[in-house]
């Protein structure tokens, strides 16, 4: 893609859930980078829908999709537990469609999610896991001031049953 992709970048709304459950699927298929696998979302749409309306409501959550004409083609979270004792850490995700890595989206997206923070007076501590084997994204959380705090053995497996090591990452929000 040499042409100038014109993003938008907005948080996710229950009219979302169909497009994100397939748009997550393909990402799933694409990488073994993530967690989710090529099942992609296992929640039925309306269940989704669901959820997309209460994460725009809440003031510790957040979802926003990065669109290349109305198509989304990344999402990027903040996701914290409701317990009050760590509600104030937010676990980071950020997903891109193979088609448009390398192309700055995960920095714009990472941006977003740190401006959100700043100003959610929810979140004190951002955290992520990042697999060993994925250099590039571990340098992109570590240009955005990310500090890897522990590398777990068996932190994630492969396609093919073999471990993976996978780095704890941590930011903290206002500090």
């Amino acid at each position: 893609m040499s042409e100038e992709l014109n993003i938008t970048i907005r948080e996710a709304i229950p009219d979302d859930a169909a497009q994100l459950l397939t748009v997550m699927r393909q990402i799933g298929q694409e990488t073994e980078f993530l967690v989710m696998d090529e099942a992609g979302i296992q929640l039925p749409e309306e269940l989704l829908a669901l959820q997309l309306a209460d994460l725009y409501e809440s003031p510790s959550n957040v979802l926003f999709l990065a669109l290349v004409d109305d198509r989304i083609v990344g999402t990027a979270s903040i996701k914290s537990q409701p317990e009050r004792r760590i509600k104030h850490i937010g676990e980071l995700g950020v997903s891109i469609l193979k088609e448009y890595w390398g192309l700055g989206l995960g920095s714009i997206l990472i941006e977003e999610l740190l401006e959100w923070a700043q100003t959610s007076q929810e979140i004190f501590r951002i955290e992520l896991t990042v697999q060993e084997q994925n250099p590039r994204a571990v340098a992109l959380y570590e240009k955005f001031g990310f500090k890897k705090e522990s590398l777990m053995e068996r932190g994630a497996r492969a396609d093919d049953g073999h471990f993976l090591k996978v780095w704890l990452m941590s930011y903290m929000v206002n500090d």
